[in-house]
C-alpha cells in the first residue's frame, strides 16, 4: 500500500491528508517522510501535505456550524463527554487552541468546536493553517536533515 501512495505521489498525498484531518482517523505524516525519502520536492511536498490537510479541518469546522447536534451525535458519532473535552480545553486556551489543530485525538474536534461555536473563518483559517504548516515543515526539515547525516 505504501508504494501505491507514494508512486501516486502528490494526489494521494492530498488525499490522504485531507481525510486524514477529519474525523476519519488517518494519518499522513508517515507519506511525508517516503515522499521525502523518495526524492519528492520537499516544498512541494509541504504544501501539498498542508493544503490537503487544512481543507480537510475546514470541512470539519463546516460540518460543526452546519451540522448541529444532530450531525455531531448521529452521524459522526462523537459523545458528549469527547465534545466537553472539547469545548473545556476550547473555553480555557480560546480560539489559540486552534493552533493545535494538527494534533492527534484533539485536533479534529478542537475544529470541529471551532465551528460550532463559530469562531470566525479568517481567524480559524489562520490559526489552523499556521500550526498544519509548522508541523509538515517541521517533519520534512527532519526527514532532509536526517538523509544529510545518513549520506
Amino acid at each position: 500500500m505504501e508504494d501505491f501512495l507514494v508512486n501516486h505521489g502528490y494526489p494521494a498525498l492530498f488525499l490522504l491528508s485531507f481525510l486524514a484531518s477529519t474525523i476519519i482517523p488517518l494519518g499522513s505524516e508517515w507519506l511525508v517522510v517516503a515522499m521525502i525519502l523518495k526524492r519528492h520536492d520537499p516544498f512541494a511536498t509541504v504544501a501539498v501535505a498542508t493544503v490537503g490537510n487544512y481543507m480537510g479541518a475546514c470541512t470539519t469546522y463546516l460540518i460543526g456550524i452546519y451540522g448541529g447536534d444532530f450531525l455531531v451525535r448521529r452521524v459522526l458519532r462523537i459523545d458528549e463527554e469527547a465534545e466537553k473535552r472539547g469545548e473545556r480545553f476550547y473555553s480555557r486556551y480560546g480560539a489559540w487552541s486552534l493552533l493545535f489543530s494538527w494534533l492527534p485525538v484533539v485536533g479534529d474536534p478542537l475544529c470541529l468546536v471551532g465551528g460550532v461555536l463559530k469562531v470566525g473563518f479568517g481567524r480559524f483559517s489562520l490559526l489552523v493553517f499556521t500550526g498544519k504548516l509548522a508541523r509538515y515543515a517541521l517533519i520534512a526539515w527532519l526527514t532532509v536533515k536526517g538523509m544529510e547525516l545518513a549520506g
